[in-house]
């Protein structure tokens, strides 16, 4: 169980803390956790004979990985035009074709490495009890990071625990071996960590500097990036300041109550109360974020009781407050980082989205208005969000544009209650809006970036090529292609599931780490059934799977949002657990019954990373298509259990000279 909770442990380390100084990877996060998949599935599939050198060199490439990314931390360049990086600074440490592909290869040995220790053990065990084993340990592994996460722990914690589990998994034989790399990966976090100005918050690594003038207090970046400042009131109020844009814009306004998405340092809250507002809500998703500017705002907004803060997402405060407000601002907004390390959902998404506009229109008084700003780099961008206010409030948004392609957009309920210096005029066509489905505001058009096709067509070239350089024949694993099906739907639906719950309760940390927890036990809970049971029939299982596929389908995610909240949980619960349990009772059941489980849980991984590749389909259907994809995953699955000897009555065919592992 160690060796799991390790694995999974320092999977998600790497995932966090790589993102963290790897701006590249704010944006491309699932290539650790594609490293990851291709590492672990390559330490099952070796022979229990062959690969010991892995599990003798494993902190080697871990303390490599750590030094070099400390070495050559990487600021991001806008590269493309197809995808939109924001606050982009100058381009620091190696060239991204060099970063990327050795943090993914290192990424992979380390896994590989750990993968190989755990497999060792997995197959001293009959295989329901192993894979059992490893499900404990995973959850012990992200409830451990998840506690880390709540606790703000800095990245010399999570070193510290890696290093001691690794140094256990080692055994005395290897205490020198496995002590210096790790020696020298603690030292580097150590000093990432007493750095001044280094904090880390649930999403980011925050570095606090005093600002060398009189216009700024302190800057603030999130994750290598330039994220935002604090600035003294009168800086804030000057003329032509896109703070008072707003507020000059709704001159009738009463300001009774007003809503401050992205809150952050303060900044908004101190304006909004400079110009009288009763009563302000200012929600923000990162608390180290508002506690700096609880702490060092120079006009201490978030002393005022007239402030009352919420640590959430925009959107999900939207949706489970009943207030009205006579204005709402949309504050700058700009996450840098991705929802978790298996999707390519940003935090601030599903606040772009058209039904979040209307949402957020819901909620504004007869004479309310809703304002939003950023450095929108694109002028395309600015056309979509104002195209959607056009036709959400039937009159064009008032439109200031500043250097950089900022821009602030202000919306009245009427053409009354806004007050123009500029009307939007769409500069060309505008670009089709964004929605729930498809949450991608940033990507003009609905297809796949030429970046990210090359490097995932390049990651699954590396995958063959490692998998047979390491010495495990293709062929052989072809009897596992369910299996490896398997692990493609699984890894899809798993993401659709993130995602759906990211909408429906908000794109937090904390709703991330339940899901993954809730997705884990609800594995485990089908494995313990499975144990339990002398015979499945899959055949029924397999129905009671794409039942309950076809429901997910159908059902609309409006329809899950517009219930209260504890139906919306139930409803959510039910739509996103109902396959997992089935699809694992399945996988269970195949896996008791293979006749080298270990073999077939590591072509299970290997599908898990192909299955990771598959989601930036959503890029160009939408989330809700993938459910399609999973379906015919798993109907290709169920087509390839056949011909493996594994029937639908839940028979299996024992195979000449082979004992059948694990059967209960």
């Amino acid at each position: 169980m160690l060796a799991s909770t390790t694995m999974l442990f320092v999977e998600l380390a790497l995932i966090r803390w790589a993102g963290a100084n790897v701006v590249h990877l704010s944006y491309f996060s699932n290539f650790i956790l594609l490293g990851s998949f291709l590492g672990i599935g390559i330490g099952f599939l070796i022979p229990a004979a062959r690969g010991q050198w892995l599990k003798r060199w494993t902190p080697i490439p871990l303390a490599l990985l750590v030094i070099l990314v400390r070495a050559y931390p990487v600021q991001v360049r806008q590269s493309s035009s197809e995808v939109i990086y924001f606050t982009a600074v100058k381009t620091t440490g190696l060239p991204q074709w060099v970063t990327l592909p050795a943090i993914f290869l290192l990424t992979a040995v380390i896994m590989a490495g750990i993968g190989k220790i755990t497999a060792d053990l997995f197959r001293q065990l009959p295989s329901l009890d192993a894979y059992r084993y490893d499900l404990l340990g995973s959850i012990t592994g992200s409830v451990s990071f998840a506690v880390l996460a709540w606790l703000r722990a800095p990245s010399v914690v999570w070193g510290v625990l890696a290093a001691a589990a690794l140094l256990i998994l080692g055994g005395r034989r290897s205490t020198v071996l496995y002590g210096i790399p790790l020696a020298a990966m603690v030292a580097a976090l150590l000093l990432e960590t007493t750095t001044a100005g280094i904090s880390w918050s649930p999403y980011y690594k925050i570095q606090l500097r005093p600002s060398p003038t009189a216009t700024r207090t302190y800057y603030i970046s999130a994750n290598g990036v330039p994220h935002q400042s604090t600035a003294p009131l009168p800086v804030l109020m000057k003329e032509n300041s896109p703070y008072r844009q707003t507020y000059e814009q709704t001159p009738r306004n009463p300001y009774r109550r007003v809503l401050v998405i992205g809150a952050g340092n303060g900044n908004d809250v101190a304006v909004a109360l400079a110009h009288g507002a009763r009563r302000v809500d200012a929600v923000e998703i990162d608390p180290r974020l508002q506690e700096i500017g609880a702490q060092l705002h120079p006009a201490r907004p978030y002393d005022d009781p007239r402030v009352h803060v919420y640590i959430n997402d925009g959107r999900a405060f939207l949706e489970r407050t009943n207030a009205k407000y006579d204005l709402i601002v949309l504050a700058l907004p700009d996450s840098l980082t991705l929802v978790s390390g298996a999707s390519n959902l940003r935090l601030e998404s599903y606040l772009f989205t058209r039904q979040a506009f209307d949402a957020a229109r819901d909620h504004l008084t007869p004479n309310g208005a809703f304002a939003m700003y950023n450095y929108y780099r694109k002028s395309w961008l600015v056309d979509r969000f104002a195209g959607d206010l056009d036709d959400l409030y039937g009159h064009a948004p008032c439109m200031t544009t500043y250097k950089r392609n900022a821009a602030v957009l202000v919306a009245g309920m009427t053409p009354a209650d806004q007050s123009c210096k500029q009307i939007w005029k769409p500069g060309g066509p505008v670009p089709a809006a964004a929605t729930d489905d498809h949450p991608f505001p940033y990507l003009l058009h609905r297809n796949i970036p030429t970046l990210y096709l090359g490097a995932l067509g390049a990651i699954l070239l590396v995958t063959l090529v490692s998998v047979r350089l390491t010495g495990v024949r293709i062929r052989s694993t072809f009897r596992y292609t369910d299996m490896f099906l398997l692990g493609a739907a699984f890894m899809l639906l798993e993401t659709k599931n993130v995602i759906g719950f990211a909408l429906y309760f908000g794109t937090t940390w904390l709703v991330n780490a339940l899901v993954f927890f809730g997705v884990l036990v609800c594995v485990l809970a089908a494995v313990e059934v499975r144990r339990r049971l002398r015979r499945v029939n899959q055949l029924v299982l397999q129905l009671l799977l794409f039942g309950s596929l076809a429901v997910a389908w159908l059902v609309p995610a409006q329809a899950v949002l517009s219930l209260p909240l504890a139906g919306r949980l139930a409803a959510a619960i039910a739509l996103a657990f109902a396959p997992i349990f089935c699809a694992n009772l399945i996988f269970s059941d195949r896996l008791a019954l293979a006749p080298d489980p270990t073999s077939a849980f590591g072509a299970n991984l290997l599908g898990a990373l192909t299955g990771g590749a598959l989601e930036y389909l959503a890029l160009m259907t939408g989330y809700q298509a993938l459910l399609l994809v999973v379906a015919t995953l798993y109907l290709a699955a169920c087509v390839a259990m056949r011909f493996a000897g594994h029937g639908p009555s839940g028979q299996a065919t024992r195979m000449p000279d082979e004992t059948v592992a694990g059967v209960p």
